[in-house]
């Protein structure tokens, strides 16, 4: 049996992933709320094919508490957020999901540690955890590190068709796990150390920040220049051995904008490139701030409540909104003392921000600047929404005669 342990964006699909399987699995998760819901049938988050795979798994007889039970796997997917002040990995919840496992397992129990942490995490957290409650790691305690790797808005294809990574101190361990992902996962799982699982997974993420970096940068020296940086993207890109990313309004989610953090903070005399990146990334919701200000004065608007902001979420078409870049803006917009924008996201069906309503038409009237901060499909599909409006796309994900771009 599994036990996964937390039922966010990772470890609900990735409980029902096993669970519509066949194998037995108890997800566990400290909001009652949510273990109400998931056993009345409801889902608290959308994402496409996540209906469909829960209710496989309600099917083979997966069950949620709030307690955690004995078993024989646990799957831990807590969130591992950085520290402010000193920018390393925030290891309490991992090491507080550890101990409460400690509190019931068996001897010879798997842990499996899916949350994204920084190299060495383990070593210096987590094993002196289980060693201080007396159990004998690779006797009593099987420890294993495969950090997740999917995106909101494409998980479960990404779970079945996305190569893994385990890492192991006992390979005949790290097959056992292998042959349980395997279940499911339809890729390469690649076996190696705990360490260097760790520093794949802030690696790969690490490599995307500097990239958009790159492009966002680009797109300031761009318009300086008076150039397209759409078409310079373009044109370059056409090189066989290059691959610029686009620019955007900032970096949003649960992983780019966190995890290189984690190098940083443990390494700080070596991670000059990837501390410009992350600077570079955070200022572009200042950058989109003070665009709009460009425009407004183009167009004589000196009211911030003429301007409305289509997009909550990180992503296109999901309804996630870790590390916003609208959020971000929103926080320049009130430290500089404007009024209100409005906001508008079909997917965040409750109000989170000041400004927000739940009706386009609404929104669209109330706007005479429309800022498209994420392009959902639902705009796409009805440019005529934006007919005779002031257009700011930070995606240049439209065709619209007149729109500004970054």
């Amino acid at each position: 049996m599994i036990n996964v342990i937390g039922l966010g964006y990772i470890g609900l699909p990735t409980a029902l992933m096993f669970a519509s399987k066949g194998i037995k699995v108890v997800g566990t998760d400290i909001n009652e709320q949510h273990v109400k819901d998931l056993n009345e049938g409801r889902l608290y988050f959308e994402e496409k094919g996540l209906e469909e795979l829960f209710a496989s798994a309600r099917e083979n007889g997966i069950k949620f508490t709030t307690d955690y039970i004995k078993s024989d796997v646990y799957i831990v997917t807590v969130p591992t957020p950085y520290i402010e002040e000193t920018k390393k990995v925030d290891m309490k919840y991992v090491v507080k999901a550890v101990n409460t496992i400690l509190d019931i397992c068996e001897k010879g129990t798997i842990i499996i540690i899916e949350s994204t942490i920084s190299p060495g995490s383990i070593d210096e957290h987590i094993r002196p955890a289980i060693q201080k409650r007396g159990f004998i790691i690779g006797e009593d305690i099987h420890l294993i590190h495969a950090p997740e790797r999917i995106l909101p808005g494409n998980m479960i294809y990404e779970l079945e068709f996305n190569s893994r990574t385990v890492g192991a101190d006992d390979e005949e361990i790290g097959y056992k796990v292998i042959d349980l992902y395997k279940s499911f996962c339809k890729a390469e799982i690649v076996l190696t150390d705990i360490k260097s699982a760790e520093m794949s997974k802030v690696v790969e993420n690490t490599f995307r920040d500097i990239n958009i970096a790159f492009a966002n940068e680009l797109a300031i020296i761009c318009r300086e220049a008076g150039l397209d940086v759409y078409e310079i993207i373009r044109i370059a890109n056409k090189h066989p051995r290059v691959n610029i990313l686009q620019p955007g309004p900032g970096v949003g989610g649960h992983c780019i904008p966190v995890d290189p953090w984690f190098l940083i903070g443990d390494y700080p005399n070596h991670t000059k490139l990837i501390t410009s990146a992350r600077k570079v990334n955070d200022r572009m919701p200042n950058y989109i701030y003070n665009r709009i200000l460009e425009i407004m004065a183009e167009h004589n608007i000196d009211d911030f409540s003429k301007v409305g902001l289509y997009g909550l979420s990180y992503k296109q078409n999901v309804d996630d909104v870790r590390e916003s870049p609208t959020l971000q803006l929103l926080n320049v917009i009130k430290e500089n003392d404007q009024k209100t924008p409005h906001v508008y996201d079909p997917y965040i069906k409750n109000n989170i921000v000041d400004g927000q309503v739940q009706n386009i038409d609404k929104f669209i009237k109330n706007s005479e600047i429309i800022v498209i901060m994420i392009s959902h499909s639902n705009l796409l599909n009805d440019l005529s929404n934006l007919d005779n409006k002031i257009v700011f796309d930070t995606r240049n994900s439209i065709n619209v005669r007149g729109a500004y771009k970054l």
